[in-house]
């Protein structure tokens, strides 16, 4: 099926930009502060679910099967609520306003994070990450509605790249309190989650609505566009392959953001470390491959100023599939695992492409609820996924769930061929 039909190529790139007025620096910064945010709320869990799990089940050992399973329940929860959070929220910011919806996901995610301290068995914590990945979720598709609607055109490519390193900032953050709070029982680093709630204060006095967005609801008047307006016409064509490439890529990705912190504590060579020692490994870990995945984001961001979004997806996902089956494809100790990390977090640039590469692709009132659905759909596949690649693991080793999870973004390579090119 061609898609050659959609629009012209991507423009050749432009020698001078733009001066970017004020409150476009305001959108711009409040976005960035509230996906550095998002990245920090994110992976607070994922630095300490296993012993927090195996605490709250009264498990002698994060080798236990039962941590791994509770866990992956409630990563899979994590991931649902994160997709409910991208259509919910992005109907609020269609309906009412991308400064408005963007308040309330932060505030949501920062106050339901902080609120899993106070977790004292695995499902009251699975209730609390639930409710917070309403606002994760939410806070993406609002956010990129924003950046899309308020910055030009030239800057995408830079202004995705740069929102995604927000979100790796963020996580290098959750990394660093991770460190700092290694000798402190598990639930102290949740804590670190409410100071997201500050930034509500900031962005409610400071973030105007877009002038595209004002100008959409004046000419719709009552007749603003369904929801099911996006599986009819042209834009159902968007939505379905959008929706299917998010899904099976977001399925491998997020197997091994949750499974590769698991396995490095299991290791043979690890599992008879004291608990600080494993918190240190995993934060230096997750070090490497954000660390490597910023450089990745702005490696994509110039790529596909030259050869297009659809092209540079295709090139990093393929590279994605070659980094996973090297690190799992044969069993490595922890050290082997640290030398291929950089490789894999380099080539997750990809999904910062598509911060400002789907919004453009719907209607204005359809804009950031489009955009929540399709790319955050994917995250309920990713939550069947996690659970799923799970059964693949034995005790405390999860490297078969790795390997096969990684062999998904060989059919996610192919589908992204058929993604629409940039339409803005």
């Amino acid at each position: 099926m061609a898609t050659t039909d959609f629009e012209a190529p991507p423009a050749s790139p432009q020698p001078q930009r733009p001066q970017l007025s004020p409150a476009q620096w305001r959108s711009g910064v409040a976005a960035w502060l509230g996906w550095t945010f998002d990245g920090l709320d994110m992976h607070l869990d994922t630095l300490v679910a296993a012993p927090f799990v195996a605490q709250l089940i009264g498990a002698q050992s994060t080798s236990d099967p039962l941590v791994g399973r509770y866990g992956s329940i409630i990563q899979a929860a994590f991931l649902l609520g994160w997709a409910l959070g991208g259509g919910f929220f992005g109907r609020v910011g269609d309906r009412y306003g991308r400064a408005r919806a963007l308040s309330l996901t932060v505030l949501t995610y920062a106050a339901f994070t902080g609120l899993s301290f106070f977790a004292h068995t695995w499902w009251q914590l699975l209730v609390f990450r639930f409710l917070a990945a309403l606002g994760i979720g939410g806070e993406w598709a609002v956010g990129a509605s924003l950046l899309s609607e308020s910055w030009p055109r030239q800057w995408r490519p830079w202004i995705a790249a740069v929102l995604q390193t927000g979100v790796n900032v963020g996580i290098l953050a959750a990394g660093l309190a991770n460190f700092l709070l290694a000798a402190a029982p598990p639930r102290y680093l949740f804590l670190v989650g409410i100071f997201p709630a500050l930034l509500v204060f900031w962005i409610r006095r400071a973030v105007p609505e877009t002038a595209e967005w004002r100008a959409a609801k004046e000419h719709a008047g009552h007749q603003e566009p369904k929801l099911r307006e996006l599986f009819s016409g042209e834009t159902r064509r968007i939505t379905l392959w959008v929706t299917l490439v998010c899904g099976i890529s977001l399925t491998a990705h997020w197997a091994f953001m949750f499974w590769h912190q698991q396995h490095l504590r299991n290791l043979p060579e690890v599992i008879g470390w004291t608990a600080a020692q494993k918190n240190k490994l995993a934060s230096e870990a997750m070090y490497l491959v954000i660390g490597s995945s910023i450089l990745g984001n702005f490696f994509a961001a110039w790529l596909s100023r030259w050869i297009g979004y659809r092209a540079t997806i295709v090139g990093m996902f393929l590279g994605y599939w070659f980094a996973m089956v090297g690190a799992y494809g044969v069993a490595r100790g922890h050290v082997a695992l640290l030398w291929w990390f950089p490789l894999i977090g380099f080539c997750q640039g990809a999904f910062a492409l598509f911060t400002m590469y789907l919004p453009p692709l719907f209607p204005t009132l359809l804009r950031t609820t489009g955009a929540g659905f399709s790319y955050n759909i994917g995250r309920v596949t990713a939550a069947f996924g996690t659970v799923f690649f799970g059964l693949f693991s034995s005790v405390g080793d999860h490297r078969a769930a790795l390997f096969y999870s990684g062999l998904l973004f060989l059919p996610a390579t192919l589908t992204a061929v058929f993604l629409p090119r940039q339409r803005d």
